[in-house]
């Protein structure tokens, strides 16, 4: 089924309400916005609320809010990762189906023990195949059969994963290397990220995902379930990450621009211009007595791709 029938550019934005929106959040849906709107396409907006023991309450409805006070007006109903679990089964069946997937029983401390050397990935190493072709039993788990299911997992191939990205061109990533046999999901049934956000695009019809460049690394193992599912593969640009104080990684707890807390009173038009800047544009110095609104059209209008700058830093206003 043609999710997408009539090809228009469908981007999307999808925050997990687990903090509140930080200047790098700001950067990614503003980012995403605005190519979406270049291409005279829509813009999604996706809450991904699949771990709920994570979800803060009041965070989904801060995070529109907060969206919305920035000018930033979604396409549609908001969609919700929580409303998918059916098409995760599906998507899971057809995968077992064919083969594609096999349960496994290591621990995370066995899995480690094994590895050689640590590796940044979900889990911290790259999977060394040990259940692979079996399950070492009277390990303490999910119990099926004589066996134990702490993850199911995807068989990655030997070959190359690569991709165009609009910012960082050419992307290789041999997935045995990285990830290994990565997880869709844990034993007792929550369907991993990797599995999820596939289905999620899929569904919703996205075909252009801009984000944040420490997602970059993951695109691999999707196109991967894309091409094992029978999915189109959407286009990517990973943006420039904004650096928190000293140029350290940000935490959800830096740079903070929350509706509910009332830090962004009155400075929305000011960071918004900023954001543009950080993201290698240049914004008229008159806008700054301009609406939100008046300055996300001059930038759709204005926007160059091909001046997003090639390292991030951080945001200043």
């Amino acid at each position: 089924m043609n999710r997408n029938p009539d090809h228009r550019v469908v981007g999307r934005f999808a925050p997990s309400p687990t903090g509140a929106l930080h200047t790098g959040s700001l950067v990614a849906a503003v980012g995403s916005y605005l190519m979406a709107k270049k291409a005279g396409g829509r813009w999604l907006l996706r809450l991904d609320d699949l771990d709920a023991q994570r979800q803060v309450p009041g965070m989904s409805d801060d995070i529109m809010r907060t969206l919305e006070s920035f000018g930033l007006l979604w396409d549609g109903e908001v969609a919700c990762q929580s409303r998918h679990l059916e098409e995760y089964e599906r998507a899971f069946a057809a995968l077992q189906l064919a083969g594609a997937i096999y349960p496994c029983g290591c621990s995370r401390k066995e899995i480690a023990r094994s590895a050689s050397a640590p590796h940044i990935e979900d889990d911290g190493i790259p999977y060394p195949g040990t259940c692979r072709d079996r399950m070492d039993r009277g390990a303490k788990g999910v119990v099926k059969g004589n066996s134990v299911i702490r993850s199911w997992r995807v068989r990655v191939p030997e070959e190359e994963i690569c991709f165009s990205d609009l910012r960082k061109g050419s992307y290789c990533q041999t997935l045995p290397a990285v990830s290994g046999d990565f997880v869709i999901r844990r034993g007792e049934g929550e369907f991993a990220y990797q599995l999820a956000v596939v289905v999620d695009d899929y569904l919703t019809g996205v075909n252009q995902v801009v984000r944040g460049d420490d997602l970059l690394d993951s695109t691999p193992r999707q196109i991967y379930l894309q091409r094992l599912l029978g999915f189109p593969q959407p286009d990517y640009c990973h943006l420039p990450l904004v650096a928190g104080p000293n140029g350290s990684k940000l935490s959800k707890r830096d740079n903070l621009v929350s509706h509910h807390l009332g830090n962004i009173a009155g400075r929305e038009q000011a960071l918004l211009l900023a954001v543009l800047r950080f993201l290698g544009q240049n914004p008229l110095p008159d806008l700054a007595g301009y609406s939100c609104s008046a300055i996300l059209e001059w930038g759709v209008t204005h926007f160059k791709p091909f001046q997003l700058p090639a390292h991030g830093g951080v945001l200043t206003i």
